[in-house]
């Protein structure tokens, strides 16, 4: 049961971070989201830069599950227009169903700019990304470089912020209103076809 609770209030935290932010994430919020009684979450995270780290560590897990689980289905793009449904998916992943984690997530960078252990837990995962984004250029068949590869990870991070506040004229003036034309646009940028 020790298992099963702590990730059930870490799951919690991280619903908390997503529709409170970081100044709601409290041992009472968590308590309440997790539907256990009053005390449960300090029990088990007696601080909340306990609590923090246990979401991070819950976040870092969730997205190595998913990576894993994308990397034994074996879908990798073979062309350009795979690369496009592929990157433009996940966008619209973040806009849609994975908002609360993203925001849980980018809640947590703001607080790891304070807090260099949570900077720990949560710069794998961003790395992670680098790597894996450069992998799925190159199966592609683009003419990856390292900067290249960086560029499209870098303005696909930069893209989540305003996904996720939904802005509609940045959204246009961005391009993110189409997010298949954004990519298909983005990766024309850095490799032109």
């Amino acid at each position: 049961m020790g298992q099963n609770r702590r990730d059930l209030l870490r799951d919690a935290a991280i619903e908390v971070l997503a529709a409170a932010g970081g100044r709601g994430l409290t041992h009472r919020a968590v308590d309440a989201a997790a539907a256990v009684p009053l005390g449960t979450a300090k029990n088990y995270y007696p601080t909340r830069d306990a609590l923090l780290h246990a979401a991070a560590e819950r976040c870092a897990e969730r997205y190595h599950r998913l990576t894993a689980e994308l990397a034994a289905a074996g879908a990798g793009p073979v062309d350009r227009q795979g690369l496009v449904a592929l990157l433009a998916g996940l966008l619209r992943n973040v806009a849609g169903p994975g908002r609360p984690r993203m925001l849980a997530y980018l809640e947590l960078q703001s607080e790891a700019a304070r807090r260099s252990e949570l900077t720990a837990v949560l710069d794998p995962i961003a790395a992670a990304d680098f790597t894996g984004f450069e992998q799925a250029q190159r199966m592609a068949g683009l003419p990856v470089t390292p900067q290249r590869a960086a560029t499209v990870t870098l303005a696909l991070h930069a893209a989540i912020p305003h996904l996720l506040t939904g802005g509609p004229g940045t959204l246009a003036h961005a391009g993110l209103d189409d997010l298949d034309r954004f990519v298909h646009d983005l990766l024309d940028a850095v490799y032109p076809p």
